[in-house]
């Protein structure tokens, strides 16, 4: 999977815990809020020091990392974060509100899964069945959602965190009697 922001824009990146059915993800890089007792066994017997920093945005166990979410300011680009197909483009409610899109994208190389994308608007041209590229198909724009909920990568950032959300989930399957 890709940040489907590019790093140049990227202000922070944090997993925490998402819906029921997400799968749990494997963060790649350091732990920029990792506990003291960590930060030691690192120094003492190594690690890596380079590459992406990560924040943890709830507890410590692996469903914890069921959600990927990467800042960036308000109208950047999102890219689809693997290569398939979009299978589904609804709204996005928060607090009755309907704020932006929920995109579904089925990947072409694990089509038992699907990857959500949320907090953003969708762009124009995409619509179902359209296929895109990891990393070079545009799927829409972050959204500024800092005027309906408290932004957990704020705490990280200089801006309001707001940010593109990522899960994966499996996808549905049709039960035969």
């Amino acid at each position: 999977m890709q940040l489907p922001i590019d790093q140049s824009r990227v202000t922070a990146i944090g997993y925490h815990a998402a819906g029921e059915g997400a799968l749990a993800l494997e963060p790649i890089g350091r732990q920029a809020n990792e506990g003291l007792f960590s930060r030691v066994v690192r120094r003492l017997f190594g690690g890596t020091e380079g590459g992406l920093t990560y924040y943890k945005l709830g507890g410590e166990s692996g469903a914890d990392t069921s959600a990927l979410d990467v800042g960036a300011p308000p109208g950047t680009d999102v890219y689809s974060p693997v290569d398939g197909t979009v299978v589904g483009i609804t709204p996005y409610v928060v607090s009755e509100q309907t704020l932006g899109a929920r995109i579904d994208v089925q990947p072409a190389a694990a089509p038992s899964l699907v990857v959500t994308l949320t907090h953003l608007r969708p762009d124009p041209a995409l619509s179902v069945g359209s296929s895109v590229a990891a990393a070079r198909s545009k799927i829409g724009s972050v959204l500024d959602f800092s005027r309906v909920e408290r932004q957990a990568l704020a705490r990280y950032t200089q801006d309001a965190g707001n940010h593109v959300s990522v899960e994966v989930h499996p996808a549905a399957t049709l039960a035969l009697p």
